[in-house]
């Protein structure tokens, strides 16, 4: 990510430079996606680290984690998940909601609450299924 976080416009763009963004391939019939194995092997790794710390450590992690188990979800099906829930909390703390882009200022643009890549209110993704 380097020295310039205000580079990032959303969590997406974030989960794409660590490499745990959904991508779609698809055949004729069926649409189907699979986790990006592009982007910033070390980002990727440090998130795979934290995954599997807080299934070691983390009761709602281990909660979600038997939920999803329950489901018929695989180890391998669910840490994406856990991966790009991790990135979005990241991407929070490295450039909080309140942080404009370089040359921004209030008078021009909209709120960042009505922005599209503003975060979502509602429950947090250990709370729910991923996407």
């Amino acid at each position: 990510m380097g020295d310039n976080p205000e580079r990032l416009d959303s969590e997406a763009s974030f989960a794409a430079l660590c490499g745990v963004s959904p991508i779609e391939h698809s055949s004729g019939r069926e649409r189907c996606w699979r986790h990006n194995r592009g982007g910033d092997r070390q980002a990727n790794a440090a998130l795979h680290r934290i995954v599997y710390a807080r299934l070691r450590f983390d009761p709602r992690t281990r909660d979600y984690f038997q939920r999803r188990t329950a489901e018929g979800k695989t180890r391998r099906e669910i840490v994406p998940c856990l991966k790009r829930y991790v990135a979005r909390e990241v991407f929070h703390l490295i450039r909080p909601e309140g942080t404009q882009r370089s040359g921004e200022n209030e008078s021009h643009g909209p709120p960042a609450a009505s922005r599209p890549h503003a975060r979502r209110a509602g429950p947090t993704p250990l709370g729910t299924s991923c996407r």
